[in-house]
């Protein structure tokens, strides 16, 4: 049988025994704490580097074409009011205005044209905190008091005829003239002149975009320009009226009064 002293001795071991496996339980469960922080502050830290990725987008050098800030389809804007247009119709709570533009092309960037297009310069005004949708599909032009009117058509084929009417072809280059067995020299450059190099002619073609009505529900007052394809001289129209019918209701605005 044990002694007092034995049976102490056996109780203080048996203590001590557990008081180390607490001591070694705390501190795997302050590193387990400790590496789980810091794995979840990593893994915030890597989430946040790619928002800010995100909203940043891409880094160009100065300069760089991608550099400069990427105009959209925003249209042109409104005058000062509805009286600022030679034409206007009150359409419910709005009021549509336009102006004829002829085969010219009004953008912020200066007046393009086009010969297989005309242009109608278009506003909505309506009062203070009004959102209206209102597409290019709802206008069309009755030319001439013809019972078929001219649709309106989407930007991208009218930006494909548009020209500056400034622009001048560079020179050709004169050839030498060859002559012939039978004398008399000729000149063999009878080759059209180069068009507008690509670039241009998409510059062209983006300004056509930007300036263009902008589709979609926005807040009023808002303007852009309409393209509407005819080919002949404007100066053989003798009537115009625009025609609208679209979400406020129908209008017939008369461009040439």
């Amino acid at each position: 049988m044990s002694s007092p002293a034995d049976v102490r001795t056996t109780v203080a071991n048996e203590v001590m025994i557990i008081r180390a496996r607490r001591v070694r339980h705390n501190i795997f469960e302050m590193q387990f704490s400790s590496g789980f922080r810091y794995a979840i502050l990593a893994i915030a830290a890597l989430s946040a580097h790619a928002q800010t990725a995100e909203v940043k987008g891409p880094e160009h050098p100065a300069g760089s074409p991608k550099a400069a800030t990427i105009r959209e389809n925003i249209g042109l804007p409104p005058r000062s009011g509805a009286a600022d247009y030679p034409a206007q119709a009150r359409v419910g709570k709005v009021t549509i205005a336009a102006e004829f533009a002829g085969h010219g092309i009004p953008t912020p960037d200066g007046v393009l044209s086009s010969d297989n297009y005309v242009v109608v310069e278009l506003a909505v005004f309506g009062p203070e905190g009004t959102r209206l949708p209102v597409s290019f599909s709802d206008f069309s032009l009755r030319v001439n008091g013809k019972k078929n009117g001219v649709q309106a058509e989407p930007f991208e084929r009218a930006g494909a005829s548009a020209k500056d009417p400034e622009w001048i072809p560079p020179e050709k280059p004169e050839k030498a003239s060859s002559t012939s067995i039978g004398g008399g020299g000729r000149n063999e450059s009878n080759a059209p002149p180069p068009g507008p190099p690509a670039e241009l002619r998409r510059a062209w073609a983006k300004r056509v975009m930007q300036a263009a009505w902008a589709e979609g529900e926005r807040p009023l007052p808002r303007a852009g320009l309409l393209y509407f394809p005819y080919g002949g001289q404007a100066k053989g129209i003798h009537s115009l009226e625009l025609i609208y019918s679209g979400e406020a209701g129908k209008a017939t605005l008369n461009l040439m009064p």
